[in-house]
């Protein structure tokens, strides 16, 4: 080959490589990640979050571009406002990927307990918000076809006194909350969608944790136990949703967890080290680090572990009184932030 052309031939082969070099430097950095902890039924406290994260207008329109949010559940209870957060969640995920960006609210476990029938912690203000004009006839008409079974749960009591009861009992709104909450009614559906488990740009996210028995099953496969169980309605103490070693309620990476050492216990098996097991769930899903809610550090977000694990429940609902928090992650930097609470 004659040298003039194999010089030329080696220009070109360093411009090629100059270029494509240049193509993978110039490569767009992975889109900005918001992570909000429970919420609990705080919408004023929700409204100054979102705001003060650039995700959302003074309107609660979304506003954050290409940012990725991702909420960690706990939505519901302790607070009067759930309805008024999830009705602004599920706008944010309609108009979020209109401008690139995207929402994701993973499932936690009061959202669960909702829907499986566990009220505990439902507060009248959460049952007020599903009245109607029509609700005192809504519920007439519920007692009506559940006499004979109400009748007989008390034969003590005259029909009178057990009407009187079931009055006191249940507030307007809770026969719609009801049937809303349901496997098969309208928020039952919207959180039966939402995942236990997400991975995004490496960063695992869940409610409660991911504990290493848990671990040994894929992200897909637990989604899908969890989806099920939630169509199912299933609120046994065998169930997923309930499970202490589930990713909805395990709490072993962050405290001492005493449901899920009796639940080892039961099992004949004894507890990992946490610092080990962070490692193996980890390495089970491919993932740099985990980003966990549920456990409330009132003190503010928590990075832990060389930065592989975050605690971003700070207590935000006016229930519990901690910190306005969000955590914000660009590429592996994870950046915690606060903002003043509103005046009541």
């Amino acid at each position: 080959m004659p040298l003039r052309l194999l010089t030329l031939l080696r220009f070109a082969l360093v411009a090629f490589l100059m270029a494509f070099a240049g193509a993978l430097s110039a490569a767009p950095p992975p889109p900005r990640i918001v992570a909000v902890g429970d919420l609990h039924g705080d919408f004023a406290a929700w409204g100054v979050i979102s705001r003060a994260a650039g995700i959302a207008d003074s309107d609660g329109h979304w506003s954050g571009g290409k940012t990725i949010l991702v909420q960690l559940g706990d939505i519901t209870d302790r607070g009067p406002d759930s309805l008024l957060i999830i009705r602004n969640l599920q706008q944010l995920q309609k108009e979020a990927p209109k401008a690139g960006g995207k929402v994701v609210v993973v499932l936690g476990n009061h959202e669960a307990m909702n829907l499986t029938g566990d009220l505990r912690y439902v507060t009248p203000g959460e049952y007020a918000a599903f009245a109607t004009p029509q609700s005192a006839e809504v519920r007439d008409s519920y007692f009506a076809a559940n006499k004979a079974k109400l009748e007989a749960a008390d034969p003590s009591l005259s029909p009178a006194a057990i009407r009187d009861k079931f009055n006191k009992a249940t507030p307007l709104g809770w026969v719609e909350h009801q049937k809303a909450w349901g496997p098969t009614g309208e928020l039952g559906r919207w959180a039966r969608s939402n995942p236990a488990l997400v991975k995004v740009n490496g960063t695992l996210f869940v409610h409660g944790g991911i504990s290493a028995e848990l671990s040994k099953s894929p992200l897909d496969e637990v989604n899908r136990k969890v989806a099920a169980a939630m169509a199912k309605g299933d609120g046994g103490m065998a169930s997923i949703l309930y499970d202490p070693l589930g990713p909805l309620w395990y709490r072993g990476l962050v405290i001492r967890d005493a449901d899920a050492q009796a639940a080892r216990a039961g099992a004949g098996s004894g507890n990992p080290d946490p610092a080990a097991e962070l490692k193996t769930v980890l390495a089970a899903y491919g993932a740099k680090r985990l980003v966990v809610a549920h456990t409330p550090s009132l003190a503010g977000i928590l990075i832990l572990r060389d930065g592989t694990l975050a605690r971003v429940d700070t207590g935000i609902s006016r229930y519990y009184g901690g910190k306005l928090s969000w955590l914000e992650i660009n590429g592996d930097t994870m950046t915690p932030h606060e903002v003043a609470r509103p005046a009541r």
